[in-house]
């Protein structure tokens, strides 16, 4: 009798599942256009480190993750808070010693339009899409989504003083915008002490359960090792870092060539780029049902954002030739406050569903079109 592959007794052939570090094969195709002289094309070079940057993101806050649990409860949850968005960090202190202030802007902005909108956007229209409503912990939703309006108020303020102080006598000075960057910058950050106290702290039943369903999510046994996790971190640090010079450094070039502005780059592919992990987090458990730990990424992440990088950046850029400040332009300021108002609104009741998910996509469908027809300035 002849054999027939394909029988009943045979397993079927199973093919390993699609992952993000797939993308880690454009590490050496960016390194090959930057340094193979017959190779080299900027824009190429700008979309390869943009898709390269994005597992390594994800290594950073895997890495990060787990680093945290070695370090126990209270450190380990300060470290994770604090560290969460390091590759956006990393990307933006590039782009400040490139003198780019534009593109650091651009992209403090776009991260937080993207994780309220995209992020959780799309968390609530793949989880309601499965279920047909989904709930979480509305006192710890309003609770970052009230912080993120005094993130939104601190983009509005040094725009109002501008134009008010421009019809004044003595006029407007960029020192004094500058100054009261400053002062906004220590206030955020001091807002951000009191929301890890509430978070970790005073209140931290609210997100017990982000950490345990974070923990059945990875399916881990057991953390890495400090020792793994600490390396992982260096070595993803040190790529995100060389990366994100390639990507500094072609902006321009890409602007040309893509007939983009420099805020589209900021506001839309940098932020894509830096938090593309989280986006694939946030929709994978919010399929299974656990919309809290997907409120807590796009949320957590915005005030991360917000309260911690922006912050930061400010008192960075006086190591530089040239300081940030928190003068956005009008777009920038109206975009994230549509964006903090929306999902300030959706998330207030306690409840979601994929229509829900569906609005805020379409929010930030059309705050990508604003950002894509908005001309260069100059």
């Amino acid at each position: 009798m002849v054999h027939r592959s394909g029988m009943s007794g045979e397993k079927p052939m199973r093919f390993p599942r699609p992952t993000l570090n797939w993308l880690l094969a454009a590490i050496p195709l960016a390194l090959a256009l930057r340094y193979v002289t017959a190779w080299r094309n900027d824009t190429a070079l700008f979309v390869v480190s943009a898709i390269a940057l994005v597992p390594l993101a994800g290594w950073m806050g895997e890495a990060t993750e787990h680093l945290a649990a070695r370090l126990g409860e209270g450190i380990g949850g300060l470290v994770n808070a604090s560290f969460g968005n390091a590759a956006e960090l990393i990307i933006a202190l590039i782009a400040l010693h490139a003198g780019r202030l534009e593109v650091v802007k651009a992209s403090i902005s776009g991260s937080i339009i993207g994780n309220l909108l995209l992020v959780f956007g799309a968390a609530a229209l793949a989880g309601g899409w499965r279920h047909e409503s989904q709930r979480f912990n509305r006192t710890a939703a309003r609770a970052g989504s009230t912080a993120l309006m005094l993130a939104a108020a601190a983009l509005v303020i040094p725009s109002v003083f501008h134009h008010a102080a421009a019809e004044r006598p003595g006029g407007w000075i960029p020192a004094a915008s500058q100054r009261l960057s400053l002062a906004i910058a220590v206030i955020l950050l001091a807002t951000y002490v009191a929301m890890l106290v509430f978070s970790l702290g005073t209140h931290r039943r609210l997100y017990l359960g982000e950490s345990d369903r974070a923990d059945h999510e990875t399916g881990s046994a057991a953390p890495w090792s400090w020792q793994r996790a600490a390396a992982t971190l260096l070595a993803a640090t040190l790529a995100v870092a060389w990366l994100s010079e390639f990507l500094v450094d072609t902006v321009e070039a890409a602007q040309r060539s893509l007939g983009v502005s420099e805020t589209f780059v900021g506001v839309i592919i940098v932020a894509i780029v830096g938090n593309a992990a989280e986006h694939a987090t946030a929709i994978r458990v919010a399929l299974h049902d656990r919309m809290d730990l997907a409120i807590g990424i796009a949320i957590g992440s915005s005030l991360q954002i917000a309260l911690f990088v922006a912050p930061v950046l400010v008192f960075a850029s006086y190591g530089f030739s040239r300081q940030l400040s928190f003068e956005f332009t009008t777009p920038e300021i109206a975009a994230v406050a549509l964006a903090v108002f929306l999902s300030g609104q959706i998330a207030g009741d306690g409840e979601t569903n994929w229509v829900e998910g569906a609005q805020l996509l379409a929010l930030y469908a059309i705050i990508a079109g604003l950002f894509y027809f908005l001309p260069s300035v100059g």
